[in-house]
């Protein structure tokens, strides 16, 4: 099955070299490889020490692409009347400069991962590995397609019928243009990636995301808080790397206490982890740019084990039959009680963790049902719901 592997972290803790070292196993396995970057700060051209362009890179190596994606051609090549609309728009509310989707937080980040998308369905590589942004970007990425997608649901039920009866109206009274048929064609065709993006994002036998992490406190405090979030997004973790582990026989008294210090965040990162594939990656004495360097990486840490294998690691939310209603079960391991809040909005649950949310849509069954209580434990969130007391007489 061709596949997609999500490599985030903190920034500076060697994503992209990672993501690298597998991109290079895979082609070295014979499997057609793309290693594709969504960070702004794109560094794969730094990594295998060539200048890309705004295409893919055929055969870097052999069965290896490279892919450094730039948001706003995607958005002009693929999107080109609802770029045209938005301008028009834009300069009619008199924010000329303002240019398109660049004005609206996380659009040209969510525009490359419907690249990804697009390229993924064509079927003509086996595998896709993603060098993200550091974790915070990352997390607004990945969540994007489903908030975005749950707006447009609420935004254009009216489809192009309300467009033709709406337009005059709006232009009349607001001084604003109703988007056109071919804008509003964009829009549709845009809301249909997004939905096939949210569900390939999600599918555990396709899409797996992978953590780098370093043994030091604040990477190992944001690294449980990025689990946490991405399991409250419904995302599939399937791996943890270690990155830049110094050498316990390092033979100089300056390292005396990094070396203690080490130890003791190795170990509470496996003890928080205990059930996912660990991998631990050592510091090198050289910088990793080039194609040796990196396969210090793969002949390292990668051979020899299942490192493309799918692995079911974390549950998945999922409604069950209680004996007084339904019960939802959300993942959410290291959040703590006081960050969490959950409320009904219509048809929706609404869930905070810290600072981010999440809407869930909630099935047909319990239009009719409210939130009687919910609990933290172990790890996992447990909501009830129950029928009024007007709904059961």
């Amino acid at each position: 099955m061709r596949r997609i592997y999500i490599f985030t972290g903190k920034g500076g803790v060697g994503k992209s070299s990672v993501a690298a070292a597998h991109a290079m196993k895979s082609a070295g396995e014979g499997k057609a490889t793309l290693l594709v970057s969504t960070d702004m700060a794109h560094n794969l051209g730094d990594i295998f020490e060539r200048k890309l362009g705004r295409e893919i890179e055929k055969q870097v190596m052999p069965n290896l692409d490279l892919y450094e994606i730039d948001p706003d051609y995607v958005m002009e090549q693929d999107f080109p009347f609802v770029m045209e609309y938005l301008e028009k728009l834009f300069s009619e509310l008199g924010m000329a400069d303002m240019q398109g989707f660049g004005v609206l937080p996380g659009m040209e980040e969510l525009f490359s991962l419907l690249k990804i998308a697009d390229i993924y369905k064509r079927g003509q590589y086996e595998r896709i590995f993603v060098d993200c942004a550091p974790t915070g970007e990352t997390l607004s990425l990945l969540k994007f397609p489903e908030l975005l997608s749950w707006y447009m649901k609420k935004l254009f039920p009216i489809g192009k019928v309300g467009v033709r009866v709406l337009a005059p109206i709006s232009k009349a009274m607001f001084q604003v243009e109703m988007p056109n048929r071919h804008a509003m064609n964009d829009i549709e065709k845009m809301y249909l990636k997004l939905a096939e993006l949210e569900e390939l994002l999600k599918n555990r036998e396709i899409t797996s995301v992978r953590i780098v992490t370093m043994p030091e406190k604040m990477v190992v405090e944001e690294t449980k808080r990025n689990y946490m979030y991405l399991n409250l997004y419904n995302f599939h973790v399937d791996g943890i790397y270690i990155n830049r582990i110094l050498p316990e026989d390092i033979n100089n008294g300056f390292f005396s206490q990094w070396l203690s210090l080490q130890k003791g965040y190795l170990t509470q990162i496996k003890e928080c982890f205990d059930g996912l594939p660990i991998y631990e990656i050592p510091w090198y004495d050289e910088e990793l740019k080039g194609e040796v360097a990196i396969s210090r990486i793969v002949e390292d840490v990668l051979d020899g084990r299942e490192v493309f294998a799918s692995r079911h690691c974390s549950e998945r939310e999922r409604f069950l039959k209680s004996l007084n209603g339904y019960q939802l079960t959300v993942s959410l391991p290291y959040a703590k009680k006081e960050e969490i809040d959950l409320y009904q909005a219509a048809t929706d649950l609404v869930i905070r963790a810290g600072n981010y949310k999440r809407n869930i849509p909630l099935p047909n069954t319990l239009c009719k049902y409210m939130v009687t209580a919910a609990k933290l434990l172990d790890g996992k969130l447990y909501i009830q719901f129950e029928k009024g007391e007007e709904e059961n007489e």
